[in-house]
C-alpha cells in the first residue's frame, strides 16, 4: 500500500467511530460546563507532543474527548460572544467539502462548487433585501469589511498602482475593531478614520457625520466612505441607514454596512431592516446568525466592476481560457483569496435541509430570549439594564457589587458563561443570543447565576 493510503474497510471503521464521537458530543452538550475548566499549562502539556515516526492509526480518535473536555462547547448556556452554534447539518457539509477538497478559485478549478457559491450568495442577498447584489464567501466579517473598504478606496481614490494619496473614512464610535484594522491595512491610516458620536440608543448621529465630512472637505481632505453598523458588537445598535445613505449619496461616498452580526436578522425583522439595499457593500457572517460552523463570512456588493478593478491581478498559470461568463468566472479576480475552501457546501446543505422558515424562527427565538433576559433584569431589584436591546445582545450590571468579581465568579461556577463590555464608562455584564440550542430556562439561569455569584463576592 502506498504512503498515506487507507483501505476502504479501515476508512469505514474510522468514519463510523468519528461519527459516533460527533453524535455523542452533540448529545452531551447540555451536560457539559458552559466553559471548560483548564489552564494553559495543562493544555500545553497534553497537546505539545512529538510527531512520532510511526502512526497511531485509529487510536488518534481517543484524543477527541481530551480535546472536547477542553473546548468551549456550542451549548445553549454560552453567551459570551456573537458566535453561532455549529448546526450539525452544516458540520456534515464541512466534512463532505473536505472530502471533495476543491479549490474554489474559479469555475475552471471547481465547477460545481463555484456555481453553488454563486447560488448561496444569491440566497443571502435576497434574504436581506439586496436581490441582485453579487459577492463571495470569506473567512468572516473582518475579511469582508477589509475587502469592502479596499473596494471603496479603489472606487473613490484609486491607489493600486499609484499608492494612497490620502482619504478619510467615517464610522460610529461603536464600530467593530475590524474597521480600524482594515483602514490601516488598505493604507488609509487609522488617523484618517473619523469616529462619529452616537445618540442615546448608541446609533451613529447623522448630524455629527455631516459636520465631520464638511470639516474634512474644508481642510482639503478626501472623504471616501461611510461604515454604518447593523448590530454593534456591544449592544446590537443599528445605525440609521436611510439618513446615512442620503448623506453618502449627496457627498458621493461609498456606503458600506458592517452587518456581520445583525444583517441576517432581516429574516425575522424585515420591516426594521428594509434599507440594506441602499448600501454599496455589506458584510454578514453565516457562522453567527445562520448557526453555521466556522468559518463562513460573506461580502455582498453591487459593483463587480469595482471588485475586479480592486482585486484583479493574475499570473499566466491561472489564466482563464473560456469567454463564457460562467466558465470564465474567477473568484480570485473579485476577492483577495486565491486558495478558497468550499465554504458554500455547508450552507447549501443546511439551508435546504431546514428551509427558510426554520432559520427565521430560530432568529426570532434568539431575539425573544434577549427580550426575556432584559425583562428579567429590569424586574430584579439588584440588577440594572445598561443599554437598549434592539437585537440579541443584553448589557446589564449588579447595582451594588463589583461586577468584575461577579463575572469571574459566574464563569468559574460553570453554569453559564458571560462576557463583559463598557457601556457609558460602566463595566457591564453581557449576554449574546445566537444559539439555536438555548432554552428559556438557560436564559433565566443567567439572572439566578449572577445573583448567586453576587452573594459569593465581597461588597
Amino acid at each position: 500500500m502506498r504512503a498515506l493510503e487507507i483501505s476502504n474497510q479501515d476508512l469505514s471503521r474510522l468514519a463510523d467511530e468519528a461519527m459516533d464521537l460527533a453524535r455523542t458530543y452533540w448529545a452531551s452538550l447540555d451536560d457539559r460546563p458552559a466553559y471548560p475548566s483548564t489552564s494553559g499549562k495543562e493544555t500545553t502539556e497534553l497537546f505539545s507532543r512529538p510527531w512520532a515516526e510511526e502512526g497511531r492509526g485509529r487510536d488518534v480518535l481517543k484524543d477527541f474527548e481530551l480535546i472536547a473536555a477542553r473546548a468551549r462547547p456550542s451549548a445553549g448556556r454560552f453567551f459570551a460572544y456573537v458566535f453561532g452554534s455549529g448546526e450539525p447539518v452544516g458540520a456534515l457539509g464541512e466534512l463532505l467539502a473536505s472530502v471533495l477538497n476543491q479549490n474554489v478559485a474559479s469555475w475552471r478549478s471547481a465547477p460545481a462548487a463555484t456555481s453553488i457559491e454563486h447560488a448561496v450568495v444569491g440566497w443571502l442577498a435576497q434574504a436581506v433585501g439586496c436581490a441582485g447584489f453579487t459577492g463571495s464567501l470569506c473567512g468572516g466579517g473582518s475579511a469582508a469589511n477589509l475587502m469592502a473598504l479596499a473596494m471603496a478606496r479603489e472606487a473613490k481614490l484609486p491607489a493600486n498602482e499609484t499608492g494612497v494619496r490620502g482619504g478619510v473614512i467615517y464610522a460610529s464610535e461603536q464600530v467593530h475593531m475590524s474597521i480600524p484594522k482594515a483602514v490601516a491595512l488598505i493604507g488609509i491610516g487609522r488617523a484618517n478614520l473619523r469616529l462619529i458620536p452616537v445618540d442615546d440608543q448608541f446609533r451613529m448621529r447623522p448630524d455629527a457625520l455631516q459636520v465631520a465630512i464638511a470639516a474634512d472637505r474644508a481642510a482639503g481632505r478626501n472623504p471616501i466612505a461611510i461604515v454604518a453598523t447593523v448590530g454593534t458588537i456591544v449592544s446590537g445598535a443599528i445605525d440609521p441607514l436611510p439618513e446615512i445613505a442620503d448623506i453618502a449619496g449627496r457627498e458621493g461616498l461609498w456606503l458600506h454596512v458592517d452587518g456581520a452580526y445583525g444583517v441576517l436578522a432581516a429574516l425575522a425583522l424585515p420591516q426594521q431592516l428594509n434599507s440594506l439595499a441602499l448600501a454599496d457593500s455589506l458584510s454578514l457572517d453565516a457562522h453567527k446568525w445562520l448557526y453555521q460552523p466556522l468559518d463562513c463570512g460573506c461580502l455582498l456588493h453591487r459593483h463587480p466592476d469595482i471588485a475586479r478593478k480592486t482585486f484583479s491581478h493574475s499570473d499566466d498559470y491561472v489564466g482563464l481560457l473560456s469567454q463564457d461568463p460562467t466558465e470564465g468566472f474567477a473568484f480570485f479576480e473579485e476577492s483577495f483569496e486565491l486558495s478558497r475552501r468550499f465554504r458554500a457546501l455547508k450552507l447549501w446543505l443546511s439551508l435546504q435541509y431546514h428551509g427558510r422558515r426554520a432559520f427565521r424562527d430560530a432568529i426570532a427565538e434568539d431575539l425573544r430570549h434577549a427580550r426575556l433576559l432584559a425583562e428579567a433584569v429590569e424586574a430584579h431589584p439588584e440588577l440594572e439594564l445598561l443599554a437598549p436591546v434592539p437585537l440579541s445582545a443584553v448589557c446589564f450590571r449588579h447595582r451594588a457589587k463589583d461586577n468584575r468579581a461577579i463575572l469571574r465568579r459566574v464563569n468559574a461556577r460553570g453554569r453559564v458563561y458571560l462576557s463583559n463590555a463598557t457601556v457609558r464608562d460602566q463595566f457591564a455584564l453581557r449576554a449574546c443570543f445566537v444559539n439555536h440550542r438555548t432554552t428559556d430556562g438557560n436564559v433565566l439561569e443567567i439572572v439566578s447565576e449572577v445573583i448567586a455569584a453576587a452573594g459569593e463576592v465581597n461588597d
